[in-house]
């Protein structure tokens, strides 16, 4: 089988993901960059059909033209926007998209999340992008266009309505990413409801914070 120890590893990570609540039945999926000439994908349907309780030959390999070398499955129609990502910026080698339970409150009211966790500042602006609807040329090239104004890894992106998506240089990177955006959500939108109830909370505050791994 090829590319099988990345295959198994991408399948532990999508149910955790699930498991987790960084996902939900109606939908999530995630690239990785393995080689030149292919990325390795979940299927369609992953969540739905498989709550991401996937064996790994259900991950695809995919070439450059989206034709399908080894997996049982059907490729899912949110592949423009993967390749969309590894296309404008070759450092992109794992993209990873969910409806992640804390941060989908931002990302459902149209808003940029405020960087506020220590964990998160090597993110910098939390974008949300203007809707476009899921799986469409049209989220793809929105993506495509944000990616344009960034020369820096990691990036985590709004998709208004619609969940995450976040890009890095590793499958562990970028799922580490995932983790931390959510405690920032979780923890923004907290000190947003006590600043409306009268705390003395400063969202914006500035500090000299220790970004390299």
């Amino acid at each position: 089988m090829l590319y099988s120890e990345e295959r198994k590893k991408m399948c532990t990570t999508i149910k955790m993901m699930f498991d987790r609540y960084q996902t939900n039945a109606a939908g999530g999926n995630l690239s990785l960059k393995v080689s030149e000439d292919h990325i390795i994908m979940t299927p369609t349907l992953m969540s739905q059909n498989y709550l991401c309780n996937l064996s790994p030959f259900q991950i695809l390999v995919v070439d450059k033209d989206l034709n399908i070398i080894e997996g049982e499955g059907r490729l899912t129609r949110e592949i423009n926007m993967h390749m969309a990502c590894y296309e404008e910026n070759p450092e992109i080698k794992c993209v990873i998209h969910g409806h992640s339970k804390e941060s989908m409150v931002w990302a459902s009211i149209g808003n940029n999340m405020p960087n506020v966790t220590e964990a998160t500042q090597k993110l910098g602006e939390i974008k949300c992008l203007d809707y476009k609807p899921a799986t469409t040329p049209e989220l793809a090239e929105s993506v495509r266009n944000y990616i344009k104004t960034r020369d820096t890894l990691p990036l985590a992106l709004l998709l208004e309505r619609h969940g995450i998506l976040i890009m890095d240089k590793s499958m562990e990177k970028a799922y580490d990413m995932v983790e931390r955006l959510e405690y920032n959500a979780y923890v923004s939108y907290k000190m947003h409801v006590l600043s409306i109830l009268g705390e003395e909370v400063s969202i914006e505050k500035e500090h000299d914070y220790n970004t390299t791994e």
